[in-house]
């Protein structure tokens, strides 16, 4: 089966093969060996000065990095501003009710381009807000929110940047020191291409806050940090999804690091988008607005999700629906995990034989 969904991937046989490693415990120097290269090969990714940058390891999915950022980062008199255009930003504002931080929220329609303006606005007129959050690649849409333009707003006025990177970390470009970034959480089993259960977030080792902060227990990215560092772990990990990570992290850097996932995801999308355009498939969205890691399109009026979702599954390919208000409106083709430009031409054909064309 070929997963066209943002998450999890289709994984290859190299990386699959690191399921089988020997069994270990966490709390011998064989594990923390892994642990620790690990850690050195993510923050190898994009280049970053581990005496400058942690990358800490957690067991969970992306939305357990996404909640250990945003609650062990945003200090007790700190304020958080949320910007909202799609799904995940709105889950950054759960998680920050539910941990009772101080925050704001600067909302869009989903799949909207981000008001910079008044994003810039917002934060000249309150000088509590400390922080501000952001979902890089909005998967509810395909929007790639510009981080730049956001990094260059929160520098020139003095707050943090927190970055969800869930979907972009291993395919965007991403420029930790330029943009100004403090924190971001990400995952395995997206572009990586490992699998669920490892999650990790990089935060610049300055960025915690002097007064430890106590929100939760299993989630204290600070508690991490420090035992990661020390070269243990506070509770058990996911070992298996660990080996894994570290196969896939040296599969990413022996086929080219982020650059060449991203020319192979655009290549993949760009084959699809050409094609669903001889079809009268429209984009949800311009390129230039797209992430290269998924796209967005119209769903044809003539066919339900579901019957497209079931005529493909029959064929082998596994494509997404959009979520909330969009659920009947678009579906969502993502291009990560081990899949060739042949699967996608197959994955086309597939398209061609469903009965709306």
């Amino acid at each position: 089966m070929i997963l066209l969904n943002p998450g999890p991937v289709n994984l290859s046989h190299r990386v699959r093969k690191a399921f089988l490693g020997p069994d270990l415990c966490h709390r011998e120097s064989e594990f923390f060996d892994l642990q620790d290269e690990i850690k050195k090969q993510l923050l190898a990714a994009y280049k970053l000065n581990p005496e400058k940058w942690a990358a800490v390891l957690l067991s969970g999915s992306g939305t357990a990095a996404v909640e250990a950022m945003i609650s062990s980062l945003v200090p007790t008199q700190g304020k958080l501003l949320i910007i909202e255009n799609g799904i995940y930003g709105e889950r950054i504002t759960k998680i920050a009710k539910i941990h009772k931080i101080k925050h704001i929220t600067l909302s869009h329609s989903w799949g909207e381009e981000i008001n910079f303006d008044q994003l810039e606005q917002t934060l000249k007129k309150d000088p509590k807000i400390t922080h501000v959050a952001v979902i890089h690649h909005e998967t509810t849409t395909g929007r790639l929110n510009s981080l730049e333009t956001i990094g260059r707003i929160c520098q020139q006025i003095g707050v943090q940047l927190l970055v969800d990177g869930v979907s972009s970390f291993g395919a965007e470009l991403i420029s930790f020191d330029h943009w100004g970034i403090s924190g971001l959480a990400a995952t395995a089993n997206k572009c990586l291409h490992g699998a669920p259960g490892a999650a990790f977030v990089i935060v610049r080792r300055d960025s915690f806050p002097e007064t430890p902060l106590k929100r939760s227990f299993y989630l204290d990215l600070a508690s991490y940090c420090q035992e990661q560092d020390q070269r243990g772990t506070p509770f058990t990990p996911a070992v298996q999804s660990f080996y894994v990570l570290h196969e896939a992290l040296q599969e990413f850097t022996d086929l080219g690091g982020w650059h060449a996932r991203r020319s192979h995801y655009r290549q993949l999308g760009n084959l699809v988008e050409q094609e669903f355009k001889q079809l009268g498939i429209k984009p949800l969205l311009s390129r230039k607005d797209s992430s290269c890691v998924l796209h967005s399109y119209h769903l044809p009026e003539t066919l339900a999700y579901q019957s497209l979702h079931d005529q493909l599954k029959k064929r082998g390919f596994i494509i997404y629906a959009g979520q909330g208000k969009l659920n009947t409106k678009i579906f969502r083709v993502a291009t990560m995990g081990a899949i060739t430009i042949q699967d996608m031409q197959q994955f086309i054909m597939a398209v061609k034989k469903i009965k709306f064309i």
